[in-house]
């Protein structure tokens, strides 16, 4: 259910494993690179992690020279933007790790004609899903209706030995569930508030001022006010806003230039007052942090699987649902691999929620620290006051320590462990040193 990046790549993964696979999506597949309707962030900036890079490429091999190829920007962190979190800028050291900033249309125009051209895999686009088939034990298909803007149009049944969910953050499965008998699961939920807007911009020259190819403010307790402009694979910038609920952006055009001017970043407030506008300020509202928690105990039917942003969603400023998306099909595709013990529903959702929790913890934990912040999720226990401690103490630290700053930077793109920032250099810099310098104003060339 669902063909975007989750369901496309999750399609990708079983089609080693069945007869058919088909792909049910209620938007009409564009020919090209085009964005859709039924993916409205898709008109803002997307990143994919190094971590996503790993698990792309995994999945679909000669991916990322697939996307170097088509022009998706390879950016380096930290030496390739203008970078500032809490009231400091970030030393533009040399890049330890690099993310794509190309466009969500180019990228996912790229993996379904990787994924589609399986003849395994079908698809049925225009049609939205209706519901479940089956009960409280088993799930046995879908109920499907064409999009033709009749309510009343006749529905199908489309039988299946699996369902898998990739329908999104706005997912009906709790809804679905319990009309068959089972239960729905669970949702640890943050919510901040969240709501951020985005235009699309073309410098004078192309570029942005000097040896530099993006900006961007990290949003924190201090500053709640986050954004930038990050780069597009035809030379265009995507300058994007965020604030939380009661100051949202605005998407009239002279006041998000004027919002977009609150930020903490004169290079981008120069850059903006030069700058051509290419496109209306589109805006949208992030509806929390969720984790629905299908590994728990409960009426959980087999031939249920969730994946995607329908099994966790992210705070969409850390980047990462299009990594976790990717690393959601690594890890579906290794455990149906496994014979033994057998693969069952509540296992390899387990091993689906393990795929996504450094992502979950990441944006979790940032977010339960920002002021107004409301949801199941939002408690802090002790071992988590420890942990934060420490981790407030790397955060301090890295704009401006070459070893701690790659440390969680590999941690921040999913292409590390936790455990990475307590080796014992990092450790002894995050406990013992003082904090570093950091430039005192916006660093316009790296370090070389």
């Amino acid at each position: 259910m669902g063909g975007s990046l989750a369901g496309l790549l999750a399609a990708h993964a079983l089609a080693g494993h069945a007869d058919r696979v088909t792909v049910v999506e209620r938007d009409r597949f564009p020919e090209g690179v085009e964005s859709r309707a039924g993916v409205p962030q898709g008109r803002h900036p997307h990143v994919l992690l190094e971590g996503g890079q790993s698990a792309m490429e995994s999945l679909l091999p000669g991916f990322l020279a697939e996307l170097a190829a088509a022009g998706a920007p390879r950016v380096g962190l930290p030496s390739d933007l203008v970078l500032r979190q809490d009231e400091r800028w970030f030393r533009r050291l040399p890049a330890t790790t690099h993310i794509h900033t190309g466009s969500r249309a180019q990228l996912e125009e790229l993996v379904r004609r990787r994924v589609l051209a399986n003849p395994v895999i079908e698809v049925i686009d225009g049609t939205d899903v209706r519901g479940l088939l089956g009960d409280a034990s088993r799930v046995r298909g879908v109920l499907l209706r064409p999009r033709s803007g009749d309510t009343r149009g006749e529905q199908r049944a489309l039988e299946s030995d699996l369902v898998v969910d990739a329908s999104g953050s706005c997912t009906k499965a709790a809804q679905w569930l319990t009309a068959i008998g089972a239960e729905a699961a669970y949702e640890e939920t943050i919510d901040t508030g969240l709501a951020y807007a985005s235009r699309l911009y073309r410098g004078r020259s192309g570029s942005l001022d000097g040896d530099t190819v993006g900006y961007y403010v990290y949003p924190s307790p201090a500053q709640v006010h986050a954004g930038g402009a990050l780069p597009l694979e035809d030379g265009t910038h995507l300058v994007i806003v965020s604030g939380l609920r009661g100051d949202e952006p605005p998407t009239r055009e002279d006041e998000f230039v004027a919002y977009a001017k609150r930020l903490p970043h004169p290079p981008l407030h120069r850059w903006l007052d030069q700058a051509e506008p290419l496109s209306p300020a589109f805006g949208y509202r992030q509806p929390s942090n969720i984790r629905r928690r299908y590994d728990l105990p409960g009426r959980h039917p087999a031939g249920f699987l969730a994946t995607g942003d329908a099994l966790c969603t992210f705070n969409p400023v850390y980047g990462q649902g299009m990594a976790v998306a990717a690393m959601n099909a690594v890890a579906l595709r290794d455990a149906l691999a496994e014979r033994s013990p057998t693969p069952t529903t509540r296992r390899v959702h387990k091993a689906l929620l393990a795929a996504s929790r450094q992502a979950w913890d990441i944006s979790a934990g940032a977010d339960r620290e920002m002021p107004g912040a409301i949801g199941t999720a939002v408690g802090i226990g002790p071992a988590d006051r420890a942990a934060g401690w420490y981790l407030r103490r790397v955060q301090a630290r890295y704009p401006g320590d070459p070893v701690v700053g790659r440390a969680f930077r590999s941690v921040l793109t999913l292409s590390a462990p936790v455990t990475s920032l307590f080796t014992p250099s990092v450790a002894r810099a995050v406990l013992f040193r003082p904090l570093p310098a950091t430039p005192a104003g916006p660093p316009m060339t790296p370090e070389r």
